[in-house]
């Protein structure tokens, strides 16, 4: 009996979970002097993301403590999203430069945005 119950808590466990990804339909918005600008939006599904202009091309997305967006408008530069922050319509993220000369590039923020769900 007692094994019986622990299979159905199992069971109830995983039907619970919810999924810590990033999906649907997001405005892209980068700040320049205190002021927010919209430059494009921005579709996620699962592991890639895509935006909305045609030309660009599709973008992965790698799951961990922190979110990182990769193979953005500019190859060298790379998205980090804290992965307390995608429950929310308002995402803040930062902006690093792959190519910097620091050894862990990801300590160093050269720009930062928000991301707006599109209802």
């Amino acid at each position: 009996m007692k094994y019986f119950i622990l299979i159905i808590a199992l069971i109830s466990f995983n039907l619970n979970q919810d999924t810590d990804k990033l999906n649907g339909r997001y405005n892209y918005l980068i700040e320049d002097n205190n002021v927010y600008i919209q430059k494009d939006k921005i579709t996620f599904k699962d592991s890639v993301f895509v935006f909305d202009n045609k030309y660009m091309p599709k973008g992965k997305i790698s799951y961990g403590n922190v979110i990182l967006l990769d193979n953005f408008i500019n190859t060298d530069l790379i998205i980090s999203i804290s992965k307390d922050q995608i429950k929310k319509d308002t995402i803040p993220f930062y902006m690093h430069d792959k190519k910097h000369r620091v050894m862990n590039y990801l300590d160093i923020v050269v720009g930062k945005g928000k991301l707006i769900r599109i209802k």
